[in-house]
């Protein structure tokens, strides 16, 4: 065993041996970035505060910053789906409450509205219901159809959206 050479894993050629690799090394022609040195160099402009030149140039766009003051993307009309919990979905189905594609469209917006304005946790009311609304995880917790509103009293919520 000890004459046996030691192998070193994603090694291309062991040190002080004279064999070469069969592979050229690739190299960028002068003035040409990796896709890497790219992307790095853009997060030292946006950091040093040229976001807006980096994201309108690619896309046309200015960006916005979020809360944390990060850099958010505009996905366009690319929305993360609204979900339902497994209590709302139980209620839903408890009480006979059906929500459209035209009422769930309207749901959607109304989140997005919510979110617009920083509130967490939202009552969307409709037509056919009353929705409680987790507006970061963008899940509807609760359910209630419009029928028995009357009389109850809604905690826990800091917003509230009548479409």
């Amino acid at each position: 065993m000890a004459d046996r050479p030691f192998l070193y894993p994603n090694v291309t050629s062991i040190p002080g041996s004279r064999i070469e690799s069969d592979r050229a090394e690739k190299k960028k022609p002068d003035g040409l970035k990796s896709d890497f040195d790219q992307v790095f160099d853009q997060t030292l402009d946006v950091k040093s505060g040229d976001a807006g030149s980096i994201a309108e140039s690619k896309t046309g766009r200015s960006p916005s910053l979020d809360r944390a003051g990060g850099l958010t993307r505009d996905l366009g009309s690319i929305k993360q789906p609204l979900k339902f919990s497994s209590h709302a979905t139980q209620r839903l189905s408890e009480r006979k409450i059906q929500l459209d594609a035209a009422t769930m469209s309207k749901v959607t917006d109304a989140i997005d509205r919510a979110e617009a304005k920083g509130i967490e946790d939202t009552l969307v009311l409709t037509n056919e219901a009353a929705l409680i609304v987790n507006v970061k995880n963008r899940t509807v917790i609760t359910a209630m159809d419009r029928q028995s509103l009357a009389g109850n009293v809604f905690t826990n919520i800091d917003g509230a959206v009548i479409v």
